[in-house]
């Protein structure tokens, strides 16, 4: 007959029970790192239409809003430290772009300053290499300068974005504007204002351009319409081809208009020039 198999007496208050030594495998632990990316990469749309992410850059305002809970719990749940030692570095994240792929309107950051391209030729000489040239427009002043650049060039992209406000009041030296989405108001001073104040009035939808988080200007409608409040009639009998006259928009900014427009007329002007288009036919 076999034996009886021994019993086990049950582990009394005076006994330790065995703890299994457990070690998390290496293939768990490389899961564990990944799922967050996984996370990231598939929440990105929805960061960009919250203003986390700008156009054609994946450069986060901060590591809390570029950690989505999932992610925090996937990370939490494998190491409670680990967002704190391999992404420590995801807020200085940059997107980059290549000099072939240039295109009109594209931001890029050049000596930590923000331009915008406003031409580009790709150049293929006969002899040498191929280089790309650009006319860029400085963000920050407004200026215009050329710049070449290698074919293939690795660029980086300006951490630059565009969200649309309302203007409600000024306060002081300020330009205060609204969001209509969030309802927070955001301040904008004179410099950066520059001369868009000019053709800007309450109640209007512009965009305010914001780099790395700093407001750096206010994009204007390329038309704009103001209405006239103050001009001196038409000298009679002036019929030069040409002539103009000043004329006082209800912004307080100064025009030169025809001599033929009257005070109270609605005109349209080019907010990038400040010049006189046409009647606005619709007021």
């Amino acid at each position: 007959l076999a034996s009886p198999t021994p019993r086990v007496p049950p582990c009394d208050s005076t006994c330790t029970p065995h703890k299994p030594n457990f070690t998390m495998p290496r293939r768990s632990q490389t899961l564990c790192i990944l799922l967050p990316l996984a996370v990231v990469m598939l929440s990105a749309p929805f960061m960009y239409r919250q203003g986390t992410l700008s156009r054609g850059a994946i450069q986060v305002t901060s590591p809390r809003s570029m950690v989505s809970p999932m992610m925090r719990f996937s990370m939490a749940g494998c190491n409670p430290n680990l967002h704190k030692s391999r992404f420590r570095g995801l807020n200085h994240l940059k997107a980059t772009t290549s000099s072939n792929d240039f295109k009109n309107g594209m931001n890029l950051e050049i000596d930590s300053i923000p331009f915008k391209v406003t031409e580009f030729l790709h150049v293929k000489p006969g002899k040498g290499s191929a280089f790309v040239r650009t006319k860029l427009k400085n963000l920050l002043t407004g200026t215009s300068v050329e710049k070449t650049f290698r074919a293939g060039e690795t660029v980086t992209l300006a951490d630059v974005y565009k969200s649309d406000v309302q203007y409600t009041y000024k306060d002081g030296p300020d330009f205060v504007f609204m969001n209509m989405e969030s309802f927070e108001e955001v301040k904008v001073g004179e410099a950066e204002m520059g001369d868009s104040w000019k053709w800007m009035k309450e109640g209007e939808t512009v965009g305010v351009v914001t780099y790395n988080g700093q407001v750096i200007g206010v994009d204007l409608p390329k038309t704009v319409t103001l209405k006239i409040t103050y001009s001196e009639p038409g000298v009679k009998g002036n019929t030069a081809t040409g002539a103009t006259k000043p004329a006082t928009l209800e912004t307080g900014a100064t025009i030169q208009v025809p001599i033929f427009i009257k005070e109270g007329e609605s005109i349209k002007i080019d907010s990038r020039s400040g010049e006189y288009l046409s009647r606005d036919n619709a007021a």
